[in-house]
């Protein structure tokens, strides 16, 4: 039998970060070297051992949690050791954190025992440099041989890396085979009642990293939240110090700041990843949005290069340090452009932070950037000349689908069939029209031409959509997910159409009938939004895109609900969102099983998925910012009120929320009453009705 190199499993592994660094490892902290344990530098496995042992065997755990947001504590016992009775008398404490450029653990051995106790205390080492996308297919590698230089000090160094262990006080074994496994050592003696706090640390030298750790600062409004659902307090502090532990800068220009995507796979910047989550934060300040905008500025495409997928105008989809090659068949080089929404996105966030107030000047240095922009959506997003945008890799190794959802097998035929390439996707329409009504006010307000041409673009786009995409479905007329290379429609019924509202493409009576095929159980009936309904014969609840639940996904879509007055559907989704974290420890991972929500009462996890990871995070702010109802047009000396809180969500508020770069308060009563205060004078907050739609689509 073929042996199958799997995807490491890490659901049930305790992380901490501080980008660009990161540590995995099991539930009692010991680094074991298997999977996708170890300390991560980047895109490089820094440190892939560190098992502590007292007398050469492992303590047992009974508890961990966070110790601040780049730590974790764990809690141990020794009970070899102390008294000879059934309480437990020597206890062990290791608290690990992450910092920029390597990480600390304090351990503490404290004992209750009647007479003194002596231990050896050790930590086994290793490392192997290895590759993310190694580690990520389950590839085993050789542990480095490690030098031995000063006392208590080990060290590793290849491909430009060094890679250093200091243990204060310890004796260091790395000769014979310990080369490969150095051994940090303390005799220890704890007398009645004391402890003993043992002390080593990882640093690391990483010259050609692409990415680096961001400037010390908060980066964004600290909001103080009030709310009667407290699962939602607990969630947005998690949240924000996932996401502070996630900010990273390119090395060249640290002052612009953007969010790494995700621990493990994806710690570094990731054009539709790193705009989302800004584009989430903007009720905190539009900082984030501008360091993501000019970072992904400067590498925006100048040429046609198939190879990296590179065209005039288009943003960037991720940033490596080498070429990133999992498996035969996919190899993506270091800068790769395979993406076929981050530069409408790019276009949105820019708009959306110009509403939340960022400043002109600014903004004027990024026009010619929007632009550009543009000119891609016209001249090369549509491949066919058929007005629709599309996608196809055209290498054979990059990324076969293009759209958020990238797996091989996310787009499929209700009956199961994969979709022929090139693909246009029913989200990406949306985002195209979007940025194109988005770059026309652009246009206009900062005096640039062609505005109109931009909206005669998304007029007709509309009208392409509205005849090509909505099919008969189970629960009456749907959008597609998308059309396949003959442009026949992709009728199974998937999360994607919720990206549709909002974006101005759809009428109030379609967005109504979206808001119902989203409430049905099909979709629903999990804890969030499925990506697949449960009526279609891909549907299968731990696929990564056809019927798992992604945190993002249901923000994104709850939060389109609420803005265009469904409340009861975006209520049900953000109810499940919270019963999700509430499972997580208040850590949204990436994605988890679409499972029924009477299946087990909590939701699965999905065992690959990254967390923390950026948008899940983030989407905990854009769920404050749909309760609260808060939408802001500063250009146009309004803001715009119309909350989810109230009667079911309960009473909501926060303070120190920015528009136009000065903290306000939002307040929602029990009653869904909202209130906004220390605008500034140019601003009128307007309390909004939701619209009542008309009769849904049919054909």
């Amino acid at each position: 039998m073929t042996e199958r190199h799997l995807q490491p499993l890490l659901h049930d592994l305790v992380g901490v970060v501080h980008a660009p660094t990161s540590a995995l490892g099991d539930a009692a902290g010991q680094l074991r070297p298997h999977g996708v344990q170890g300390v991560f530098h980047a895109d490089a496995r820094v440190l892939s051992r560190a098992e502590l042992r007292l007398d050469d065997r492992a303590p047992e755990p009974i508890a961990n949690g966070a110790a601040g947001p780049h730590g974790a504590r764990f809690v141990a016992l020794a009970r070899w050791l102390g008294d000879d009775t059934p309480d437990p008398t020597v206890r062990v404490e290791r608290t690990r954190r992450a910092g920029p450029a390597g990480l600390t653990e304090e351990i503490v051995v404290s004992s209750t025992a009647t007479e003194p106790v002596r231990t050896t205390v050790t930590v086994d080492l290793a490392c192997d440099l290895a590759p993310i996308e190694q580690v990520k297919t389950g590839h085993a590698s050789q542990p480095l041989e490690a030098k031995a230089g000063e006392p208590g000090r080990v060290q590793w160094a290849a491909d430009g890396l060094t890679v250093t262990v200091t243990g204060a006080g310890a004796t260091v074994d790395a000769t014979g085979e310990r080369a490969v496994a150095p051994r940090l050592s303390w005799a220890v003696a704890v007398d009645p009642g004391d402890s003993v706090t043992l002390r080593w640390r990882l640093a690391v030298t990483d010259p050609r990293a692409v990415v680096t750790a961001a400037p010390p600062g908060p980066g964004w409004a600290e909001p103080r939240v009030a709310a009667d659902d407290r699962r939602l307090l607990r969630l947005l502090d998690r949240s924000l110090a996932d996401l502070h532990a996630l900010r990273l800068a390119e090395p060249a220009h640290p002052e612009d700041v953007f969010l790494g995507a995700g621990v493990p796979w994806f710690l570094t910047l990731f054009g539709r990843d790193s705009l989302w989550a800004a584009r989430m934060m903007l009720p905190l300040g539009t900082e984030l949005a501008a360091g993501t905008l000019r970072v992904l500025a400067r590498r925006q495409g100048t040429r046609v290069d198939p190879a990296t997928g590179e065209q005039p105008g288009k943003i960037l989809h991720e940033l490596r340090r080498h070429e990133f090659a999992p498996n035969e068949g996919l190899r993506l080089p270091p800068a790769y452009y395979g993406t076929v929404d981050a530069t409408m996105l790019w276009v949105s966030l820019l708009h959306d932070a110009w509403r939340w107030g960022l400043p002109a000047d600014q903004i004027e240095p990024l026009l010619p950037h929007l632009e550009a922009a543009l000119r891609w959506l016209g001249e090369h997003a549509d491949a066919d000349g058929d007005g629709f945008v599309e996608y196809i890799d055209t290498t054979g190794h990059g990324l076969a689908n293009q759209g958020w959802k990238d797996s091989g097998d996310a787009v499929r035929f209700r009956d199961g069939r994969l979709a022929a390439p090139p693909i246009v996707l029913a989200e990406v329409q949306g985002y195209a029209y979007r940025a194109a009504t988005d770059g026309a006010d652009l246009l206009d307000a900062f005096g640039r031409p062609d505005a109109d041409r931009w909206r005669g673009y998304a007029d007709r786009l509309a009208t392409r959509f509205r005849a090509a995409f909505w099919v008969d479905g189970r629960h009456g007329p749907q959008p597609a997910l998308a059309l396949d290379r003959d442009k026949r429609p992709v009728d199974a019924l998937t999360s994607n159409i919720g990206h549709l509202l909002g974006t101005g493409l759809l009428s109030d009576a379609e967005s109504a009938q979206v808001a119902a095929l989203l409430s049905t159980e099909a979709m629903a009936g999990g804890f969030g939004l499925r990506t697949m309904s449960t009526d279609d014969a891909g549907f299968s609840p731990l696929s990564y895109h056809c019927g798992s639940i992604w945190a993002h996904d249901t923000a994104i879509v709850l939060a389109g609900l609420a803005r265009d007055g469904h409340r009861d559907a975006a209520l049900r989704l953000a109810d499940g969102l919270l019963a999700a974290a509430e499972a997580f420890d208040y850590r949204l991972p990436e994605l988890y099983g679409g499972d029924d929500r009477t299946a087990l009462g909590r939701p699965v996890p999905y065992p690959a998925a990254c967390r923390p990871q950026a948008w899940s995070a983030a989407a905990a702010v854009l769920l404050l910012q749909a309760g609260l109802g808060v939408y802001p047009d500063v250009p146009n000396g309004r803001v715009d009120l119309r909350p989810l809180a109230g009667p079911e969500l309960g009473a909501l508020s926060a303070t120190n929320l920015r528009i136009a770069g000065t903290p306000v308060t939002a307040t929602v009563t029990h009653t869904g009453h909202p209130t906004l205060t220390n605008l500034p004078p140019t601003l009128i907050p307007t309390p909004r009705q939701p619209s009542t739609p008309s009769t849904a689509p049919r054909r």
